[in-house]
């Protein structure tokens, strides 16, 4: 049966119905293929160095692969120690900080309460109270922040074994691939493949270099302003924006709630524009050079994917939806019955200008443009 001859509503119901059944299946899964896309990205980001221990170091397979996973493990436990690290120097000012967030919002009651005649000391002994309850908690602060970057001790064991299979087995799974196909669909899929490949390889190059830029920038931002914890509000502020517009908005109540906490408000106001204005500068200047060029995903689809991510898998699908969709976006691209679904998940084109040619004589022409 020929997909492409159906009537449009059988195509449809088809689609939708895989649609359903991959959600659940994905759903199902989630202790296993969050860690196994996450070690596949990896992967593709270590590849290039993996391939050049064995071709020109002509370092054994295994050897190579275990070098790359001892440099990812020290790069994954940096982070974890610096993390670790800044957060328990915070967890030790908790203490003042409930106390100065009691005495701003004791201040704030003074004064709406003179200003506007409002009796709201009910209301605002309320907040006080939830705000004494979640400061007084440093495990659920800790536990949140800690929650970004992982599911636990049995995702990072399941990450680092498939990231170990993928880079070992890599030439057995490429041959599968390839060859699971009929004979005359081999060129495209290998071309499926490597495009897969590069742009994997590229986008997560890309996304970390972005984490960098913002991170410093923040950072400058901060320290700028006195504002308490600032490396460890800028690193946040990098690896949340990796979450496309969601992940901006959270580390900028963050950072707030904490420059209003040991601050003034003044300097909540002044963290809130400088925000802003790194958000423009990374939205125009720094995502188009080093992450945009490489996945093409319209905003209405990012953000409809970051909420089936989160949807599905979590934190970490917020993380992975991104280049998920870019590889389904390829992937749409090169099969004839899926290449509109392919064009709607990507940008829209810009209309090529036109040329129009006059003649003024035998060997000169004017050309001028719509």
């Amino acid at each position: 049966m020929n997909f492409l001859r159906l009537p449009f509503l059988v195509k449809l119901t088809l689609v939708v119905i895989s649609i359903i059944g991959l959600g659940y299946l994905l759903t199902l899964g989630q202790s296993i293929l969050a860690p196994f896309f996450l070690a596949f990205l990896m992967a593709m980001l270590f590849l290039p160095a993996a391939t050049f221990m064995e071709r020109r170091l002509r370092f054994p397979r295994s050897i190579s692969t275990m070098t790359s996973v001892f440099v990812m493990l020290a790069i994954l436990s940096g982070i974890i120690y610096f993390f670790g690290s800044q957060l328990s120097d915070f967890s030790k000012d908790l203490p003042h900080l409930r106390d100065q967030m009691t005495t701003v919002f004791n201040n704030l009651q003074h004064w709406i309460s003179k200003t506007f005649n409002v009796k709201i000391d009910e209301q605002l002994d309320y907040i006080n109270q939830g705000l004494n309850k979640l400061l007084s908690s440093s495990g659920v602060i800790l536990g949140f922040t800690f929650g970004i970057f992982s599911s636990g001790f049995g995702f990072i064991v399941f990450f680092t074994l498939f990231f170990i299979f993928i880079l070992n087995y890599r030439r057995i799974l490429n041959n599968f691939i390839v060859t699971v196909f009929n004979e005359r669909h081999k060129t495209s899929v290998q071309e499926v493949v490597n495009e897969i490949r590069v742009m994997t390889k590229k986008y997560i190059f890309g996304l970390c270099l972005q984490v960098l830029i913002v991170s410093i920038l923040c950072s400058i931002v901060l320290t700028v302003l006195g504002v308490k914890y600032a490396i460890l509000l800028a690193v946040l502020t990098g690896l949340l924006n990796v979450i496309p517009y969601l992940g901006i908005c959270i580390s900028l109540l963050i950072s707030c709630f904490i420059a209003f906490a040991t601050g003034t408000p003044s300097t909540c106001i002044y963290v809130a524009i400088g925000y802003i204005a790194i958000h423009v500068v990374d939205g125009n200047i720094v995502l188009p050079f080093v992450v945009g060029s490489k996945v093409k995903i319209n905003a209405l689809f990012s953000f409809i994917g970051i909420i089936l991510g989160e949807h599905l898998w979590g934190i970490a699908g917020m993380f992975l939806c991104i280049p998920a969709i870019a590889i389904i976006k390829i992937i749409f691209e090169r099969v004839d019955g899926l290449k509109p679904w392919g064009k709607l998940l990507g940008e829209e084109e810009k209309p090529n200008k036109k040329k129009k040619t006059y003649k003024i004589s035998k060997n000169i022409t004017l050309k001028e443009m719509d």
